[in-house]
């Protein structure tokens, strides 16, 4: 038996807010999202740093907030912004877009589901940090195996 593993860079997901921003990553063999926290724009560009230099990146996963017609509006904007530093930055990174259309809400169903009381679904970040991890372990189950 071949006792070789395929550890592969880590997937980023990014939920880019303007006051915080959730990330997961995946786990090396990309079957499973890890919630990696919530932070501040140079928190969060400082932790993705130690994540790159540790383990490499092999693409951004962001939510892209487009409206309930599919139309841009001012956040979509901002998530533009946002994508075009993480490529100056990154510039052999790709970073790809994904809906997250009701998102946040998602995530809220999650915590309830998973017996998560009221007062710890209400602290600042658990919401961006949950909607990154299901954002991301979407894209995952999406890829062929």
């Amino acid at each position: 038996m071949d006792s070789t593993f395929n550890i592969k860079p880590r997937i980023l997901a990014v939920d880019y807010g303007t006051k915080r921003i959730g990330l997961a990553q995946s786990d090396p063999f990309w079957m499973f999202a890890q919630s990696v926290g919530t932070f501040d724009e140079a928190k969060f560009l400082s932790e993705v740093e130690k994540i790159f230099r540790l383990d490499g990146i092999e693409k951004f996963i962001v939510g892209y907030p487009l409206g309930d017609g599919g139309e841009t509006n001012r956040m979509t904007r901002l998530v533009d912004e946002f994508i075009a530093k993480l490529t100056v930055r990154y510039p052999a990174v790709p970073v790809e877009k994904t809906d997250e259309h009701s998102s946040s809400k998602n995530a809220m169903h999650f915590l309830v589901e998973q017996g998560v009381g009221k007062k710890k679904r209400q602290q600042k970040g658990r919401l961006d940090r949950t909607v990154a991890a299901m954002l991301l372990q979407a894209y995952l189950e999406s890829q062929p195996k």
